[in-house]
């Protein structure tokens, strides 16, 4: 059963019991992430991130790492445009250490600058080979043009410049600003006492901030065209829209949309430019959400030459779907959507960051039963009414490589006007 207690600080404590399982997933999410930074001070919560295991007031970086080994667990981290997350998988044995140490790093994180200052060159390393993953750098070109001047439009990473210039002062302040009890989620699944769990959680989770947190920029989808030229030999490049929020009435139309387009091998993009043209060797599309906003994207990467004619037939495929989608098409779509989410069931590393997710974006767990009703209730109407309002929209392109031959963005938005 999924429980969900506040503890007397305002953290939340998600706890998903599973009595025949053997081991215990569990972490701390933190509702704040790049979307929340300064220009100034972009790539901080990233930066924040690698440091929590930097070492603690009670433990050294070498500790953290032997002590979790030391049972055969795991832990990690990422960071996102709206949340940072802590997690670790153990043995259900070893609940206790497992916790003990996210509540260590999330709370006592010592930010010692000599070990900032060697963390910086591993983190501008991973700027440096993100930037020469093409595959991964034009999805930052596209958010910098579909939402330029604002936070939502900038990397997670940041940029050298601005992670030279993160102090020790600037991560605890930044700490106490945004790591807010009402901000914090913990979220448990697998095999322990719930009682047990979220009394330990209150024991062990006493040092975080009460601090009133600010909302980020609110999102202002703008639109245009990045293109780079690139000595490479594929062109990379994403085609957007403005799509769905997760409060959105189309979130879902959207999603079965996506997959709908290029969802999968026997989606209309992969079966007519790959399997009919062999114009590509990967095509997908996809609807990713915030709060405020979301991007609904089509990304493909082709050669120099047949990109030329891959942007045409993409073109018309988001023209003449609206109209020719057929309730088989949908039902595969349902099909595939309710698939995934119900297999991620069977993992309880899954159910615990689903659950934590869930109450950091929507203030509520969704049952999968809901899910599952909301994936069902899409028909054709609604998916022909979602893909006219989205394709309709400004577009975002994105594109590099050698891209003398991709077709001009005012000639693009000329092609698609009358979606």
């Amino acid at each position: 059963m999924i429980q969900t207690t506040r503890l007397s600080n305002g953290i939340r404590v998600i706890t998903d019991v599973n009595p025949t399982a053997e081991t215990v997933s569990l972490g701390c999410w933190v509702g704040v992430g790049a979307r929340y930074e300064t220009p100034d001070m972009n790539g901080i919560s990233h930066v924040l991130e690698h440091m929590a295991f930097k070492g603690t007031q009670h433990r050294s970086a070498f500790q953290i790492s032997r002590e979790i080994e030391d049972v055969g667990g795991i832990i990690n981290a990422y960071t996102g445009k709206d949340v940072t997350a802590y997690y670790v998988k153990v043995l259900k044995d070893d609940m206790r250490l497992g916790l003990d140490i996210i509540a260590d790093i999330v709370q006592y994180a010592t930010m010692d600058q000599a070990e900032l200052e060697k963390e910086k060159g591993v983190i501008i390393q991973e700027i440096n080979m993100s930037n020469d993953t093409p595959d991964e750098l034009v999805f930052d070109h596209l958010a910098h043009i579909a939402y330029p001047d604002q936070p939502l439009g900038r990397t997670i990473l940041g940029t050298p410049e601005t992670v030279r210039s993160i102090t020790s002062d600037k991560l605890l302040a930044y700490v106490h600003s945004q790591y807010a009890a009402e901000r914090m989620v913990v979220s448990a699944s697998g095999a322990f006492d719930a009682k047990s769990f979220v009394e330990l959680c209150e024991t062990l989770l006493t040092h975080v901030s009460t601090v009133s947190v600010s909302q980020p920029m609110p999102a202002a989808y703008r639109g245009g065209d990045s293109r780079v030229q690139k000595q490479h030999e594929q062109v990379n490049l994403v085609l957007a829209f403005e799509g769905t929020s997760y409060f959105d009435p189309d979130y879902f139309a959207a999603r079965i949309l996506a997959a709908v387009l290029g969802g999968g091998m026997s989606s209309r993009l992969f079966q007519e430019i790959r399997e009919k043209r062999g114009l590509v060797y990967t095509i997908s599309a996809f609807n990713s959400s915030e709060s405020d906003t979301g991007l609904f994207s089509i990304y493909a990467g082709t050669g120099e030459k047949e990109v030329q004619e891959l942007m045409p037939v993409l073109c018309d495929t988001l023209l003449a779907l609206p109209d020719s989608v057929t309730e088989e098409e949908i039902a595969r779509a349902q099909a595939q959507y309710k698939a995934r989410l119900l297999m991620q069931t069977e993992n309880i590393s899954t159910h615990a960051e689903r659950h934590a997710l869930d109450m950091i974006t929507r203030g509520r767990i969704i049952p999968s039963e809901e899910l599952v009703a909301a994936i069902e209730a899409v028909d054709k109407a609604a998916l022909k009414r979602v893909a006219h309002r989205l394709f309709s929209g400004v577009p975002s392109f994105a594109t590099l490589g050698p891209i003398a031959h991709v077709m001009p963005y005012d000639v693009l938005c000329e092609r698609l006007k009358h979606a």
